[in-house]
């Protein structure tokens, strides 16, 4: 094992760069390492970093089984011989007897245990084999469990006719329950939906497992079928991970459609379910109608499916299927499959955010971590522990939170009335520093544009609230679920069947609502005091569909990070309600850290991580990982050299100089030129062009400028021009049409070439979005993506980089972010031209300050050197024009 291991289980032959890919991951789990691991798109990473990473795994298990072996044989041994009367003489005054008597117990315990833990071992890996194989015990248990099913829809439909009962005994699931802090009780841990004993049977302990983390679900899915089609498929023990929202089979909580409501639902399900069993079990029923439970949350059920999901490896599609078919819960059967599985495949949120992690059950401890498409891990960190809240937001929080201490005033206890006074405090002092007051329609209250930055400290000396313990007040959030009794508080007394207009106060229902009610129609009306009926359902809906409580917990938490580690940022946008505060984290190493000490092995995995020397100050050294930990590898791409042709352009076809700065891009000239350049490579490049603009606003600009100039019209000539669209949801649609434009033109001979789409840099087509063969040809790349230095945040950034990190280079770190950001979103968007070993492409890189060698540098190595430097345009189209011969050619000629 020290040694690693010269040959890998792998579907085919794999390329020498896999295998290099394989050795040194394989090294550096064994040595437990943080590896930094860089291979292209289209070299096979997923399926380098499954076989390389399970081939460790295996062999871990096997070195564990050896070593207990061996030792559980030596203490054997040692019991046997150690029954023979001790004829050495004891050194200390105790008798030998006495010595005797400790030295076999502790040997006796030792062998206990490692029996204990073999038959642990044995026993899960056959009733593993027991699943895989016995497929008359599955159409049993599905047999059963759809009996039950039926037995349950029975015994509802009875509960509901016999419904009925007073609506304050109702209103018992909304009410918060007696708080007790963790200094006047002791804290219980408990696993939802396993929390009685039924269910404790149903948790196991951890063993030795990967996580492996992405960005997507989509690409969470990919990765799986990778797993799934690897020599691994049959052996291991996989389970993926999704929210609520991804993995509920319950249509009616499905039908909810806001995450927050989902949750919110599903919860309450569960409280319901543990009520119900107490009340089985003798204790005294509340008066009340029967509460609804979930028919998919049973321990059976969850057994089955946890077994299942073990036994083969599904992805979330089929993990829906299968739940949907045993009628058993998703969601609550991956938890429960977390502890025996071998691989967990979730998203980053719930791996990289502490809360999360805990509520979800991931365990990290001598664990290994793998976190892909690892590029915009900084940013990840950052987004996922940042929070903001509008002006509307705070005013509607402080509105309902009021009226529900007011109805419930006479039932809550002492303490959970005093903690529900100091979150009021807390959003009234929020709402102050916007330059508003609660009690107001915040629509109608003026503010003073204009943005502040405060440290943690000071903004909490500015919001008067530098008096609560916010700790302790986080802590009755997570605990009392304040947020979620709000949210269903709003939810039963101002749904859609609540009238805005409610003209009669003589009913009891009414009395109750009303001052929620006029709030809420405040809200509404706005400046123009319109009335509520003339506005729509739908926005009626939007303003009713759920508490921001959430978002006010959520907001919370984030000042709770230490003073030097997020700034809190204050915008007046006119008006409260589109005024915001935002905490915003500088320090995302903090957050990290805990991850990296926790973890045996952290692989940091990306197609391009350059450069990676920023990255390890800002995220590895600053969470105090040591120089000797971190282990480095980067590859090449398959293509051979002739399959990529990058072109730096200093100049166009009339020799205006390219030089894409803010001072300089708005230039008729500079617009003209660019227009020139496309036309050339249009003309020369079959198939798919994709160009990518620094910003919507200047791709706006520049494509209204060829319209005008006739510019536009020429293009249209050649290839048919699509626009990357203002909305996700239309970017499916856009990528057929163009999809479908190209391959009709290769097989017309005649008029269009192929299609160009107009895309932005870190936009919905920069990232995730193959553009592989034909869809993209030629990539060009016009100007260079800097981020915006006057934004108060980014500023605040070099800032505390400046202050915190050292200067390397000549360069202070806050230059180096500006310049880190702008080739990390360069790098990602001409990446999605080669996408397989026998793809091709053309990259234009249209600014002259791309030749420079420090900007040379960040480009991903494949790309870097095979980088040429054209001072003029001549030299660059003959290169283009050489490309058609040799590569552009027969593949037009083929398709004709």
């Amino acid at each position: 094992m020290e040694g690693g291991r010269s040959q890998f289980p792998f579907p085919y032959q794999p390329y020498t760069i896999q295998e290099e890919f394989m050795q040194t991951l394989y090294n550096a789990l064994d040595q437990g390492k943080v590896g930094i691991f860089e291979s292209p798109t289209g070299t096979g990473k997923s399926l380098s970093l499954i076989c390389g990473a399970l081939s460790w795994l295996t062999d871990h298990e096997e070195k564990k089984r050896q070593e207990r072996a061996v030792l559980l044989q030596e203490g054997e041994v040692a019991l046997s011989t150690s029954a023979a009367p001790s004829s050495t003489t004891s050194s200390s005054t105790e008798p030998d007897w006495i010595t005797d008597f400790v030295q076999k117990k502790a040997e006796r315990d030792l062998v206990f245990k490692l029996k204990e833990e073999e038959q642990k071992r044995q026993k899960r890996e056959e009733r593993l084999e027991m699943i895989r194989n016995n497929v008359q015990l599955k159409y049993a248990l599905k047999r059963k469990s759809s009996e039950e099913e039926e037995a349950f829809k029975l015994l509802h439909l009875s509960k509901n006719d016999h419904a009925g009962a007073a609506a304050d005994e109702e209103d018992e699931e909304i009410v918060v329950a007696e708080y007790e802090s963790d200094e006047e009780s002791k804290s219980k841990s408990r696993f939802l939906g396993a929390e009685d004993d039924e269910d404790d049977e149903l948790v196991e302990e951890h063993v030795t497992k990967i996580y492996y983390c992405s960005r997507t679900h989509s690409q969470l899915a990919q990765f799986v079928h990778e797993v799934q089609k690897s020599p691994f498929s049959k052996d291991i023990s996989v389970v993926t991970l999704g929210s609520r929202q991804n993995l509920c089979i319950n249509d009616e909580v499905q039908r909810l459609g806001n995450i927050q409501r989902i949750n919110d639902r599903c919860m309450e399900m569960q409280k319901n379910k543990h009520e119900k069993q107490q009340q089985e079990e003798g204790t005294k029923r509340k008066r009340g109608p029967p509460k609804s439970v979930c028919p998919h949350n049973k321990a059976s059920a969850l057994q089955q499916m946890r077994d299942e999901v073990l036994g083969t490896v599904h992805d979330i599609e089929q993990l829906l299927k299968l739940g949907k078919e045993i009628h058993s819960c998703p969601y609550y059967s991956t938890r429960l499959s977390i502890p025996p599985a071998q691989l967990v495949v979730l998203p980053y949120q719930m791996l990289l955010h502490e809360a999360t992690r805990r509520a979800t059950g991931v365990q990290l401890k001598g664990q290994v971590v793998i976190i892909d498409e690892a590029h915009n891990l900084s940013d990840t960190l950052s987004c996922i522990h940042s929070a903001e809240l509008n002006g509307s937001q705070l005013c509607r929080a402080q509105s309902q939170l009021t009226q529900y201490a007011d109805r419930y005033k006479s039932r809550l206890k002492a303490k959970n009335l005093m903690y529900i006074k100091q979150i009021l405090f807390v959003i009234e002092g929020l709402v102050r520093v916007l330059g508003g007051k609660v009690g107001q329609n915040p629509q109608n209250q003026t503010t003073q544009a204009g943005t502040e930055m405060f440290t943690i400290n000071n903004f909490l000396f500015k919001a008067q609230i530098d008096n609560i313990n916010l700790f302790k007040l986080y802590k009755y959030f997570e605990k009392s679920m304040i947020s979620r009794k709000l949210s269903g508080f709003v939810e039963k007394y101002s749904g859609s069947g609540v009238a805005l207009h409610s003209q009669s106060s003589s009913n009891k229902e009414n009395r109750r609502t009303e001052g929620l009610n006029r709030f809420l129609q405040t809200l509404q009306s706005g400046p123009s005091s319109a009335p509520a009926d003339q506005q729509g359902s739908a926005e009626a809906e939007k303003v009713l569909s759920a508490s921001p409580m959430m978002q006010v917990e959520g907001f919370l938490m984030a000042l709770t990070n230490s003073n030097t580690d997020g700034r809190v940022v204050v915008h007046k946008q006119g008006t409260l309600s589109e005024s915001s505060v935002k905490f915003l984290l500088l320090n995302p190493a903090v957050h990290f850290s805990q991850v990296l000490k926790e973890c045996r092995a952290v692989i940091i995995a990306g197609g391009t991580m350059q450069p990676v020397s920023d990255f390890k100050q800002e995220l590895l050294f600053s969470a105090g990982v040591r120089e000797e930990r971190i282990m480095e590898f980067s590859c090449g791409h398959v293509i051979p050299p002739e399959n990529i042709l990058p072109l730096v352009l200093c100049s166009g076809p009339s020799g205006q100089e390219l030089d894409f700065t803010f001072q300089n891009r708005d230039s008729p000239r500079m617009m003209d030129e660019t227009g020139r350049i496309l036309s050339n490579v249009c003309n020369v490049v079959p198939g798919g062009v994709v160009c990518f603009f620094p910003s919507y606003e200047y791709s706006r600009r520049i494509i209204s400028h060829w319209e005008a100039s006739g510019c536009l019209t020429r293009l249209a000539n050649k290839k048919k021009i699509f626009q990357e669209p203002k909305k996700a949801n239309q970017v499916e649609q856009v990528l057929g049409d163009f999809s479908r434009c190209i391959q009709r033109c290769a097989l017309d001979s005649g008029g269009l070439t192929g299609a160009l789409l107009f895309s932005v840099v870190g936009g919905k087509m920069s990232e995730g979005i193959n553009f592989s063969d034909e869809l993209g040809r030629c990539v060009v790349m016009v100007g260079m993506p800097y981020p915006n230095i006057k934004s108060p945040e980014l500023q605040e950034k070099m800032s505390y980089l400046d202050k915190h990190l050292p200067h390397s280079q000549g360069r202070s770190p806050g230059q180096a972010l500006i310049e880190n950001l702008c080739m990390k979103a360069v790098n990602q968007s001409i990446g999605r031209a080669i996408r397989h070993r026998g793809d091709y492409s053309s990259i234009v890189l249209c600014d002259r300050r791309y030749s420079r060698p420090a900007t040379l540098s960040k480009l991903p190595t494949w790309i870097k050197d095979r980088t040429s430097t054209c001072k003029t345009f001549g030299p660059a189209f003959a290169a283009l024009r050489k490309v058609r011969t040799i590569l552009y050619l027969p593949y037009t000629l083929h398709l004709d």
